[in-house]
């Protein structure tokens, strides 16, 4: 008959090896994903563009309509450059690890070629498809940035195509707040999530 503590020791065995290959599998998660996206960031940003697209509504010319939605780009990558900075200071997370690094180079250029499409499509007075090509572009963006990241943020980007593609077949006006249910709706309702799941 096996003594108590002989048949207690490979329990503790199986535990504790279990238990390593949980931290491991941990370990190596976040060292392969960025975790450091900022849920109240996008939350904010969600509500600049709320407004952004209401005062755009209002405009009367393509050219202050732009003006307005070009204003509030600039005010988002403000609020996300500075909350992104202090949520991986609070997690202890590397700017320049490499998924952040993955992350920027895969929404990078997306958004770049969003923005000379935007300043060719105004020149061509084709300002009707923007909203549609924003949309798609950003969305690109956060879906390939996404699979180094947290594994909802995906998720959010095919949200974006799906309005973008939608907007390029509307009514300007409609474009309008589609653009706002995207850069206004979904940054606030993902932002959220993230918050909660994520912390901060």
């Amino acid at each position: 008959m096996a003594h108590p503590a002989q048949s207690r020791e490979p329990h503790a065995l199986h535990d504790r090896a279990m238990e390593n290959i949980r931290f491991i599998r941990e370990t190596m998660e976040r060292a392969s994903a960025f975790t450091a996206v900022p849920g109240w960031g996008q939350v904010a940003v969600g509500v600049t563009a709320f407004v952004a697209s209401y005062l755009a509504a209002h405009e009367t010319t393509p050219r202050r309509w732009l003006f307005v939605w070009l204003a509030e780009a600039i005010i988002a990558l403000l609020i996300a450059g500075w909350t992104l900075d202090r949520k991986a200071r609070a997690t202890a997370t590397p700017l320049l690890s490499g998924p952040a690094r993955k992350v920027a180079f895969s929404l990078s250029p997306p958004l770049i070629v969003g923005a000379l499409l935007t300043a060719v499509l105004f020149r061509s007075r084709v300002t009707s498809v923007i909203p549609g090509v924003w949309l798609l572009l950003y969305g690109t963006g956060v879906v390939t940035g996404g699979m180094f990241s947290v594994s909802i943020v995906p998720l959010m980007g095919i949200c974006f195509m799906v309005l973008g593609a939608v907007a390029l077949f509307v009514s300007p006006p409609w474009a309008n707040w589609l653009l706002s249910a995207g850069f206004g709706g979904l940054h606030i309702i993902f932002g959220i999530i993230i918050a909660r799941k994520y912390g901060g």
